[in-house]
């Protein structure tokens, strides 16, 4: 019996009667699982007749992916209700390790004590890659003095020894301590204009990927303790995040790549140089892996509460499956298929 079916005769035995009876309607001899069981991944739909409930929580960039798909299957199952909220990544894990929720969106993998504190719970997860991003990093559109920057720019304007710089000039002597070191900073000298940044804070998956792949290298070469500067407006709020740098001309921020193109008529996207030139996020340079702040998106599924919730299998059969154009749609960069199949691969396996 293959993984898949071995999973479904498993919620089989907390399905209701209702269920029972599709099965008995579904009229496939050959199959060991109920027929109206079969994985929509496997092109076969789910039970009708679905209820509950499904709780979802994490990344407010991993959100608009998860909200579509939850539109479209409640399409087919009214009976189900979906609740997906965005508060960020941190603490849609310390929800979902507290048994509190069925799926945990997430804009970075799971860190080692979160997985601790998910097994000391007694939550057992499954880990499924369902899309790549590119952290836009962002602007006014009004700012024509910035267009590019690198990692070493980057740090001199977000990094710990950042601390206190109200303008972007005043960056200007970091950046070429770091340029004569061999670290970047060559977007200096900076305009002598008001550095106002809005950007995510601590509990954001999103502020995590940024720290590891523009900040982290040179954080550990200047010996810092701190991953940034903590004088900035945090937000775990994309929308307000967008809101505060689309409307001051010399503003500074970063976000996923959706939220940026789906406001790109009052954002500017700052190019990135990784070492290989300046490079603007876009499907295709986020596609072949190019722009320098492109990072994979996950859901991690409780598989402890699928006997319990009939319905969450079938959800998230249906995000595999037919639910996954959702990707696209919501703005971000669908897997390839070879990475596709093994996110599926991933998901049969749960038994």
């Amino acid at each position: 019996m293959n993984p898949a079916n071995k999973r479904l005769l498993r919620w089989g035995a907390a399905l209701s009667a209702l269920l029972l009876l599709g099965a008995a309607c579904g009229g496939d001899d050959d199959s060991d699982a109920p027929a109206t069981a079969a994985p929509v991944t496997d092109e076969a739909p789910a039970p009708e007749g679905l209820t509950g409930s499904i709780e979802v929580s994490g990344s407010s960039t991993v959100e608009p992916i998860t909200a579509l798909v939850a539109e479209k299957f409640n399409s087919a199952h009214p009976g189900v209700g979906i609740s997906v909220e965005g508060p960020g990544t941190g603490d849609g894990f310390q929800r979902f390790c507290a048994g509190e929720t069925d799926i945990s969106d997430a804009s970075r993998a799971i860190k080692d004590s979160e997985a601790e504190a998910c097994a000391e719970a007694g939550v057992e997860w499954v880990e499924l890659k369902v899309a790549f991003d590119g952290i836009s990093v962002l602007t006014s559109p009004d700012n024509d003095d910035v267009s590019c920057l690198d990692t070493g720019d980057l740090y001199a304007l977000v990094g710990a020894e950042s601390e206190g710089f109200q303008s972007w000039s005043d960056a200007n002597g970091l950046a070429s301590e770091l340029a004569a070191a061999g670290l970047g900073g060559s977007g200096a000298p900076y305009p002598d204009a008001p550095l106002v940044i809005t950007a995510p804070g601590e509990e954001s998956g999103t502020f995590d990927a940024f720290v590891e792949l523009a900040l982290e290298d040179i954080t550990e070469e200047r010996g810092q303790d701190e991953p940034t500067r903590v004088d900035y407006q945090a937000s775990a709020n994309d929308n307000v995040i967008v809101d505060n740098v689309g409307s001051n001309p010399t503003s500074f921020g970063w976000v996923g790549f959706a939220f940026f193109a789906e406001n790109s008529s009052v954002l500017k996207a700052v190019e990135v140089d990784g070492g290989d030139g300046c490079m603007a996020p876009s499907i295709e340079s986020i596609a072949d892996g190019s722009y320098p702040l492109s990072r994979p998106l996950f859901i991690y599924v409780a598989v402890n509460r699928l006997v319990g919730n009939p319905a969450l299998g079938p959800f998230v059969d249906f995000y595999m499956g037919d639910g996954y154009s959702s990707v696209a749609e919501a703005g971000y960069v669908a897997l390839p298929p070879d990475e596709l199949s093994a996110t599926k691969a991933a998901w049969a396996g749960v038994g």
